[in-house]
């Protein structure tokens, strides 16, 4: 399969657009959690447990809290609110009943989907205008971006003594 031609793009020109699709993203993802009945960060929350759902490995309540660098208190808070929304469970853990694993309640894929599905199915279509290749570089680069993000992020939470 061969590529379309692109438009040449500097490296500048790539960041604005980047920071652009980030822009839209982060208001876009408080109007998707208002659709959902959820504030963003339950919604960010969530999508840890689907991620967890989706790899087949069980979360626990403090691996949650350590993703979503909250404290286990405040993703007590998240979990009721999860809960109560229909979207999430907790379950003993079978291996140490200290802990507590958060599991998808059953109907929550559907009723998320039904949100996020017309937006995959969007992004589905461009990745079908790129090559086997390209697509390879672009999950490469978002991969490697976030990398580079959660360091950078690291630094900036650093107290500002510790610099």
């Amino acid at each position: 399969m061969k590529g379309k031609p692109r438009p040449p793009a500097s490296a500048d020109q790539a960041l604005q657009a980047m920071d652009r699709m980030i822009a839209l993203a982060q208001f876009g993802q408080q109007d998707i959690a208002a659709r959902l009945g959820l504030n963003v960060t339950d919604l960010t929350c969530l999508g840890f447990v689907i991620e967890a759902a989706q790899q087949g490995q069980p979360l626990a309540a403090g691996d949650l809290a350590e993703r979503a660098q909250l404290t286990t208190g405040a993703v007590t808070g998240v979990l009721n609110r999860l809960e109560k929304a229909g979207y999430a469970r907790r379950e003993p853990d079978p291996g140490d009943r200290r802990r507590v694993r958060v599991t998808m309640a059953p109907d929550a894929q559907d009723r998320i989907l039904r949100v996020y599905g017309p937006f995959y199915a969007r992004l589905g279509a461009l990745f079908a205008d790129y090559t086997p290749d390209e697509v390879a570089v672009l999950a490469d680069w978002f991969t490697r971006a976030r990398a580079a993000m959660a360091d950078s992020l690291a630094e900036v939470r650093e107290p500002a003594d510790e610099r």
